[in-house]
């Protein structure tokens, strides 16, 4: 069996309690843009949303030279040269042929043209990836190890650890999942008639992992995903079976009923 870089990630859900993270492996062959699907799978995110992750390099290069030089030092030197100049921000983002927005001290970079090959050196590099800029969610990624070994490379991306469901597409963010979860397990009232008939779904287990089926969404969805950000493919009937869980209905153990994105 050959080796590889298998990077191992711990990432989190921004500002949710109870707190809902994994910890996952990933070749360092895929791309930034296929480390943002396989986010998308393990945070229940369906793929129907832009995303991009930002860098903070900024905040890191201050970090470094803060253990060399004081802060009046520091400020002396920023003062004299333009941070934005020597350590740009970098915004990953996938190109649909459309301006695309940043922050004047960031830096674009295809999301789909740069592997995980050029972080491989910098343990502890910390990552925000944002998906649907309007319910604006937020997962948090911090790069633990990248060590060399022989794996095959169809096992990976892979889960190994984690605790919590994910997000609910089109619920309004981080509050509007608070306020779903709220209502769900009430299980009652005119708020629980509207909530169930919209999400399709009469309860809601918020901290429900199964670790087993995660990874079986992984080997099935990376490459649909991909399709539908990078090609434009509409997925088929089939991909959408298993983006919605449909074969846990077939078999008559869903571990959570169907929630409709």
């Amino acid at each position: 069996m050959a080796q590889h870089y298998v990077y191992t990630f711990y990432a989190k859900l921004e500002n949710f309690q109870p707190t809902i993270w994994r910890r996952f492996e990933i070749s360092g062959k895929k791309s930034m843009a296929q480390l943002g699907y396989t986010l998308m799978i393990l945070f229940e995110m369906k793929a129907s949303h832009l995303f991009c992750f930002t860098q903070d390099n900024q905040k890191n290069f201050k970090k470094i030279l803060l253990k060399t030089y004081t802060e009046d030092e520091l400020e002396e030197f920023f003062n004299e040269h333009d941070i934005n100049e020597l350590c740009p921000n970098m915004r990953y983002e996938l190109d649909f042929g459309e301006e695309r927005w940043t922050e004047p001290n960031e830096q674009l970079i295809d999301a789909d043209m740069i592997t995980l090959t050029s972080i491989k050196d910098r343990i502890g590099l910390e990552l925000n990836f944002n998906y649907d800029y309007g319910d604006n969610w937020h997962v948090k990624l911090r790069l633990e190890k990248c060590e060399k070994k022989e794996v095959s490379l169809a096992s990976l991306p892979k889960v190994i650890e984690g605790s919590g469901f994910g997000i609910v597409e089109d619920v309004g963010g981080v509050s509007g999942l608070t306020e779903f979860v709220k209502i769900l397990n009430k299980k009652r009232g005119n708020k629980f008639d509207k909530m169930s008939q919209w999400s399709d779904a009469d309860s809601f287990d918020i901290n429900t992992f199964d670790m087993d089926d995660l990874n079986f969404r992984l080997t099935k969805l990376i490459r649909v995903y991909k399709e539908i950000y990078e090609y434009g493919h509409e997925p088929t009937k089939k991909s959408i079976h298993i983006i919605e869980r449909k074969y846990q209905e077939d078999v008559g153990t869903p571990i959570v009923k169907s929630i409709n994105s």
